[in-house]
């Protein structure tokens, strides 16, 4: 129950609680996140041809954001820890940019979402990508971290419209 603030984590004294989801029904939830690395058009043929310094990034970064997506308990403070039943994350280049996007889609069973597990894959991938090009790119751009879509729990499903961006 959200407090008479309207914020769900913190309690009516004011201080920081994680959620009971105890009494919440379990559904299936997905969530659907993206980001995009933007950089120099060395350090993007490099990655894309799979000849980065630190060898196949986009590869590294993929298995990086999955493994992020299972431990992002760990990472953000009043998360659940979750029983994720998919974790995918993929990159491709965008075309006619020097950028990669990256997309993240969890799933779970469960009483609570998994959008900052899907947030927490795409944001990771995008740092695994700069760790694995900075000796060829050191002001490469991460972008456009957002959630695309969730679905399931109580509250409505979302789609991002993109059409108003």
């Amino acid at each position: 129950m959200p407090s008479s603030s309207g914020l769900t984590h913190q309690g009516s004294d004011g201080r920081i609680r994680m959620v009971d989801v105890g009494d919440k029904t379990v559904t299936r939830r997905t969530a659907v996140a993206r980001a995009r690395i933007t950089m120099a058009p060395c350090a993007f043929t490099a990655i894309r041809e799979g000849q980065g310094p630190k060898g196949d990034a986009l590869q590294t970064a993929e298995l990086a954001g999955i493994m992020a997506a299972k431990r992002t308990s760990d990472l953000i403070p009043l998360c659940h820890p979750l029983p994720l039943t998919k974790a995918r994350v993929s990159i491709e280049p965008v075309t006619g940019e020097t950028a990669f996007e990256i997309r993240a889609e969890v799933r779970t069973d469960g009483k609570t979402g998994v959008e900052m597990e899907a947030l927490t894959a795409a944001s990771v991938a995008a740092l695994t990508l700069y760790d694995m090009a900075k000796a060829l790119d050191k002001s490469m751009t991460i972008s456009e971290l957002q959630l695309v879509e969730k679905t399931g729990g109580k509250s409505s499903d979302f789609t991002r419209d993109e059409a108003s961006e």
